[in-house]
């Protein structure tokens, strides 16, 4: 016949094991995405990329427009991408969210870019930043419950994003912060 101390530990062992293998189940079937790399998305030449792609660097996003009067950023963001490509990408997401001042098509955008600018970093297709056509990841980006940082949406074209290494959010920079200010470069 069993002894109590032996039924007591038997009893113990066996909601450890129940509880241990419940935990275990919890975490297998409801794993967290990895910040950006979550999303896939098209350039502006049609192409779908996972934003993993730029894994094991720093991101600044940056929903951009052609016709705003922050339009001459385009040139410091070139200039911060040749400076720190080798940790850093940048990745212009064209919007026509604020005053209709990114009306182009995919072709005419990226002319103007190239043309203007002399773009190189990486740009996506025309996305939504606000509004109930927000893209999913602006709608990620500026809902601190999802990034774990920052609840600040684009108020007008030019915001900033700066992503860390891993893919988590570091830092949401209003239009008015120059790309190559100290602000956003001692993050880098």
């Amino acid at each position: 016949m069993k002894t109590l101390a032996t039924i007591i530990i038997s009893g113990i062992l066996f909601f450890l094991a129940l509880s241990w293998k419940k935990e275990n189940k919890t975490t297998i079937t409801n794993p967290k995405p990895e910040g950006v790399y979550k999303f896939k998305l098209k350039t502006l030449d049609g192409q779908e990329i996972s934003l993993e792609k730029f894994k094991g660097k720093k991101l600044l996003l940056v929903n951009v427009a052609s016709e705003c009067g922050f339009t001459p950023q385009y040139k410091n963001l070139e200039t911060l991408y040749e400076k720190y490509k080798d940790k850093l990408e940048v990745v212009g997401f064209p919007a026509n969210n604020f005053g209709g001042q990114e009306p182009g098509t995919a072709a005419e955008i990226k002319t103007f870019c190239t043309k203007n600018y002399g773009v190189t970093f990486q740009m996506m297709e025309k996305v939504s930043v606000k509004g109930d056509d927000t893209c999913p990841l602006y709608k990620w980006l500026s809902n601190k419950e999802e990034n774990g940082v920052t609840s600040d949406a684009p108020k007008w074209n030019f915001c900033k994003y700066l992503i860390d290494e891993n893919g988590k959010v570091i830092k949401f920079f209003s239009s008015k912060v120059d790309p190559l200010s100290e602000e956003i470069t001692s993050l880098l």
